[in-house]
């Protein structure tokens, strides 16, 4: 599982534990709708997805990488196959 699968899992497990208490700990009674409460959710958990996501990537410091296939061989030098490769 990628550090990025992690985090979206973690923070959904978060959101989910907290609107559980949310939803068991308050009574009964008129007030905002609840529709308030599922968008300050979803925000909060587009600000935590989007900053793992953007953490999770190479930055631009050198311009885009050049992506390329290059022969790999064993140990012998016998030709295996091919492997992508990007600097």
């Amino acid at each position: 599982m990628s550090i990025k699968t992690k985090i979206a899992a973690a923070a959904l497990a978060a959101l989910a534990v907290t609107g559980s208490i949310v939803s068991t700990t308050s009574s009964a009674e008129a007030k905002q709708p609840g529709w308030v409460w599922g968008v300050g959710a979803g925000i909060a958990t587009a600000a935590v997805v989007g900053s793992a996501i953007a953490a999770s990537n190479d930055p631009y410091y050198y311009g885009y990488h050049r992506c390329g296939w290059v022969a790999q061989y064993n140990a012998f030098g016998q030709y295996v196959g091919r492997v992508r490769t990007c600097y």
